[in-house]
C-alpha cells in the first residue's frame, strides 16, 4: 500500500504523521518553530509542504518544506497590503493549489497568490465590490480569531475556476482567476438579518464530492447539499443532533456519502452531551449515522474546527479529524471504527491528508 501523510496544524507548530497502512503511525515535529499554524497542506504537483503561520511576534509567512518536513524555510515577501492601504494581515489561514496558482487566504480579507510555489506572492483579489465588502474591509468588523478568507474549494489542474469563502459572508465563485466573482449562496438559512439577500451567511466549510456537480457545507445554521455545482443548496440537517459545526469531509468516490461533526451551538462549541461523534450520510442527507466506534463516549468536551477533517483516496477511504484538545482520530474503514493516533498534541486548527506513491 502507498504511504499516508497527514500534515497536521497546531496552535504549537505544524506536525506530520506517516503510515504503511494506515493503523500504525510515525509522528514527526513540532516544526516551524511552534509558530501558531492554520492550515498545513502537502502540495501533490510539487511534493512540498505548505503552512499557513501567524505569530504575534514575527508576523505572518507560509512555511514550506521542499523534503517531506526534514528542513523548513518560509516567505513572506509580497505577503502585505499596500503602504497606502489600510488594511493590514494579522494572519495567514488557508492554502490551497489552483493549478499553476498557490493561494492562500488571509485576515483582512484577501487572496494571495504564488506562481513560483510560495517564493514570493502578490495579491490576487480582495473581492471588493461584493455587498458587503466594505464592511468587511473594516478593522473594527475583524475581531480577534478571525480568519479573513477562511477556506477554498478548487481543483488541482484548474488555474481560474475556485471558490472562497470570506467568513461570516458567504461562499463566492470565480471563473476567471479571481478577476470577477459570484455569490453562491442561494437556498442558505441564516438566523440574522442582512441587508443583503445573496450575502450575510456563515459559511463554515464547503466540499466537492466526488461528482462536481454534488457539494456539501457546514454552515453556522445547518448542513446544505448543492446538486448544481454550489449554484443553489437545500438543507440536509434533519436527523443531526444540531445544526451548529465546523468539519465536514465527502467521500472520494461515492457522491452520496459525507461526513460531519456537529457541537452545540452555544458558546462551549463541544460535543453533544460529551459524546465525541462523527455523523455519516450514504444517501446524500436523507438520514444520518452516528459514528462512534472507537471514539470517547464519556465527557469528550472537545471541538473539530472548520479544517479539522478530511478523507484519503484510498480505495476504501481512511477519515481523519482532530481536535481542540489535541487528539487526533483515524478511520481505515470509512468512519465505521476509530483509533487514536495522537493523544496530547496542542490545540489542533487543520488536519490534511495524502498519498504518497
Amino acid at each position: 500500500m502507498p504511504k499516508t501523510l497527514l500534515t497536521v496544524a497546531t496552535r504549537k507548530g505544524a506536525f506530520i504523521f506517516e503510515s504503511e497502512d494506515r493503523r500504525d503511525w510515525k509522528m514527526r515535529g513540532p516544526f516551524c518553530e511552534g509558530w501558531p499554524v492554520y492550515h498545513a497542506i502537502y502540495d501533490a504537483t510539487t511534493g512540498e509542504i505548505y503552512a499557513a503561520a501567524a505569530s504575534e511576534w514575527h508576523g505572518s509567512a507560509v512555511w514550506r518544506s521542499k523534503d517531506l518536513g526534514e528542513t523548513w524555510e518560509h516567505s513572506s515577501e509580497g505577503l502585505a497590503y499596500g503602504d497606502g492601504d489600510g488594511r493590514k494581515i494579522s494572519k495567514v489561514s488557508t492554502l490551497a493549489r489552483a493549478g499553476d496558482r498557490l493561494l492562500v487566504g488571509v485576515e483582512a480579507p484577501g487572496i494571495f497568490e504564488s506562481r513560483d510555489n510560495g517564493e514570493t506572492w502578490s495579491l490576487l483579489s480582495t473581492l471588493s465590490g461584493q455587498h458587503g465588502s466594505e464592511a468587511w474591509d473594516d478593522p473594527a468588523n475583524q475581531p480577534p480569531g478571525h480568519l479573513g478568507i477562511s477556506g477554498f474549494v478548487t481543483e488541482p489542474d484548474d488555474s481560474d475556476a475556485f471558490f472562497a469563502i470570506v467568513q461570516g459572508i458567504g461562499a463566492f465563485e470565480t471563473e476567471d482567476g479571481g478577476s470577477s466573482w459570484t455569490p453562491r449562496n442561494s437556498g442558505l438559512r441564516r438566523d440574522w438579518p442582512s441587508d443583503w439577500e445573496d450575502v450575510g451567511f456563515c459559511v463554515h466549510k464547503l466540499v466537492r464530492s466526488a461528482d462536481p456537480q454534488r457539494m456539501y457545507q457546514q454552515n453556522h445554521v445547518g448542513v446544505h447539499r448543492s446538486d448544481d455545482a454550489g449554484q443553489s443548496w437545500t438543507e440536509i440537517t434533519e436527523g443531526l443532533p444540531g445544526d451548529f459545526g465546523f468539519a465536514a469531509a465527502a467521500h472520494p468516490h461515492d457522491r452520496d456519502t459525507f461526513y460531519v461533526a456537529p457541537v452545540d451551538g452555544l458558546h462551549d462549541r463541544t460535543m453533544h452531551e460529551g459524546k465525541l461523534t462523527v455523523w455519516r450520510t450514504r444517501d446524500a442527507g436523507s438520514s444520518w449515522q452516528p459514528m462512534r466506534t472507537g471514539l470517547p463516549q464519556e465527557n469528550a468536551y472537545l471541538g473539530v474546527l472548520r479544517q479539522g477533517m478530511t478523507s484519503d483516496r484510498h480505495d476504501q477511504p481512511g477519515v481523519y479529524f482532530g481536535t481542540s484538545t489535541g487528539q487526533v482520530f483515524a478511520s481505515a474503514d470509512e468512519g465505521e471504527s476509530w483509533t487514536e493516533v495522537a493523544s496530547y498534541l496542542p490545540a489542533i486548527s487543520s488536519v490534511d491528508v495524502a498519498i504518497l506513491d
